[in-house]
C-alpha cells in the first residue's frame, strides 16, 4: 500500500503555493499518496478538490494586520488544520505529516497524531517565525518569546526537518538542535521549461520608454513601499519620464500602496497588474530590463532565500537590491548592491543600470548562466524525496529493533 503524506500551509493556498505544489507533485510521481489542507484564495476557493492526484482541503483565511490579528489569524488556522487533518485521517490512514511553516504551531496537529496514531513529522521550515513577528511589529514582548518556544518545540518533534536554504540549515542545527544528518536543505527553484523569457507584452514596451518591475507578495516586510518612493524620486526629483514602472502581485498591503502611488502623483508611469501567472506573468516580466527587490536588511530577510531572485535570474533580469546576506550570495554579479537602505539609494541603483545597457547585458549573461547551471528543482526534488526514504527506512529499522527486542 502506498505510504500517504499529508502536507499542512497555513500562510498560501495550494497549487498557488509553487514550492509546496513541486514537492506534493513529487512525491505522486515518487508513487506516493498525498493530501494538502491549506487556506483558500488567490482563485482557489473550493473546499475540497483533487488536482493532479493530490486531494486538497481548504479552509477560510483572513491574514493579520496586528499583533492581535495574528494570533487570531493563527488559532484560527490551527483549529480548522486540527479538524480537517482527521477529516483526511477519516478516509486514508496517515503515515506523515509535513507542516510548513508559519506559523510554528502546525506542531501541535502533528504532536497529536504522532502520539495517538505513531504519525511521523517533518518540518519544512519556509520562513523564520520569530524574525517574521518582530518585522511585521518591530519589537520583541511576550509573543515573540512564545513564537521562539514554538520554534523550538516544532525542531523538537520532528522527525526530519526541510530548510530552505544553508542558513536555515544552521537554525536548525544550532538553534533547534537537530541532528545534522536529520537536516536537508530544499531551495525553491522554479521548473526551468516553464519559466524562460518569452515574447515581451507590447503593451509595456513604450518607445524611448525603459521598464523597472517588481514581482512579488506586498506585505510590510516586502519593501514595496520603498520602491514606490524611489521611482517617485526618479520621476520627480531626477525628472526622468522615460522610466515606467510595473508592479506584479498582490498581498495585504495592495490597497495601501494603490493610494500611496495616488498621493504622489506617479499617474500612469507605475501601474499595479495584481497577480499573473502562466505566460501572461511571462510576457510581462520579459518587458522588464531590470528587476528590483525593495526588500530592507535585516534578521528576517538578511536570511531568505528569495523566489523573486531565482525568478529574475532565470528571466535575464539585471537586480538592483539591498545588502540582503543570502540575496546577495545566491544573486552573484547578477546584481548591483545598494550599500543604503533608503529610496534616494534604491533611485540611484536603478538609475546606474537604466544608463548602462552594457553593464545590463553582462549582468542578464552571468544570471542566466548561473541560473541554466545550478537552478535545477529536479536536483532538489531528489533530494526532497530523499528525505522521505531515510525517515521510511529508520521507521522500519527501528520497527526491526523493537521486534528483535521482544523476541
Amino acid at each position: 500500500m502506498k505510504h500517504h503524506i499529508l502536507i499542512l500551509v497555513e500562510n498560501l493556498p495550494v497549487p498557488f503555493d509553487r514550492r509546496v505544489w513541486q514537492e506534493a507533485v513529487a512525491l505522486i510521481d515518487a508513487g506516493y499518496e498525498v493530501s494538502v489542507i491549506c487556506p483558500k484564495g488567490r482563485g482557489h476557493d473550493k473546499s475540497y478538490e483533487v488536482v493532479n492526484g493530490v486531494h486538497i482541503y481548504r479552509h477560510p483565511l483572513r491574514e493579520a494586520v496586528s499583533a492581535t490579528g495574528y494570533f487570531l489569524e493563527y488559532f484560527t488556522a490551527l483549529t480548522y488544520h486540527f479538524c480537517l487533518s482527521f477529516r483526511v485521517r477519516r478516509r486514508r490512514r496517515i503515515d506523515v505529516i509535513q507542516a510548513c511553516n508559519p506559523p510554528d504551531l502546525l506542531f501541535l496537529v502533528a504532536l497529536l497524531h504522532k502520539v495517538l496514531f505513531g504519525t511521523s513529522f517533518v518540518f519544512d521550515h519556509h520562513d523564520l517565525s520569530p524574525e517574521l513577528y518582530v518585522s511585521k511589529f518591530g519589537r520583541k514582548d511576550l509573543l515573540y518569546r512564545f513564537l521562539r518556544f514554538f520554534e523550538k518545540q516544532t525542531f523538537r518533534l520532528a522527525d526530519a526537518s526541510i530548510a530552505t536554504n544553508e542558513a536555515f540549515r544552521d537554525i536548525a542545527v544550532e538553534r533547534g538542535a537537530m541532528a545534522p544528518d536529520r537536516v536537508v536543505v530544499v531551495k525553491s527553484y522554479p521548473e526551468a521549461s516553464r519559466f524562460r523569457p518569452t515574447a515581451a507584452d507590447q503593451s509595456l514596451t513604450a518607445s524611448g520608454k525603459h521598464l523597472i518591475g517588481y514581482l512579488g507578495i506586498m506585505g510590510q516586510q516586502d519593501g514595496v513601499e520603498t520602491l514606490i518612493h524611489a521611482f517617485a524620486e526618479i520621476l520627480h526629483v531626477r525628472k526622468r519620464s522615460d522610466i515606467n514602472c510595473l508592479i506584479i502581485g498582490d498581498g495585504p498591503e495592495l490597497n495601501r500602496l494603490k493610494a500611496l502611488t495616488a498621493r504622489l502623483g506617479l499617474g500612469q508611469q507605475l501601474q499595479f497588474t495584481g497577480y499573473l501567472s502562466g505566460p501572461t506573468l511571462l510576457a510581462h516580466m520579459s518587458a522588464f530590463e531590470v528587476g528590483v527587490i525593495p526588500d530592507p536588511p535585516g534578521e528576517l530577510n538578511d536570511k531568505l532565500s528569495m523566489n523573486k531572485v531565482f525568478e529574475y535570474m532565470m528571466l535575464g533580469l539585471p537586480i538592483v537590491q539591498f545588502n540582503l546576506g543570502q540575496a546577495t550570495k545566491e544573486a552573484g554579479e547578477a546584481a548591483l548592491v545598494v550599500p543604503e537602505h533608503s529610496p534616494k539609494a534604491l533611485a540611484d541603483g536603478i538609475l546606474t543600470l537604466i544608463d548602462d545597457p552594457a553593464r545590463r547585458q553582462k549582468m542578464s549573461m552571468v544570471g542566466r548562466a548561473v541560473a541554466e547551471r545550478d537552478f535545477c528543482w529536479t536536483g532538489e526534488a531528489a533530494r526532497y524525496l530523499k528525505t522521505y526514504t531515510d525517515l521510511f527506512r529508520r521507521r522500519f529499522e527501528a520497527h526491526d529493533q523493537r521486534h528483535y527486542s521482544a523476541s
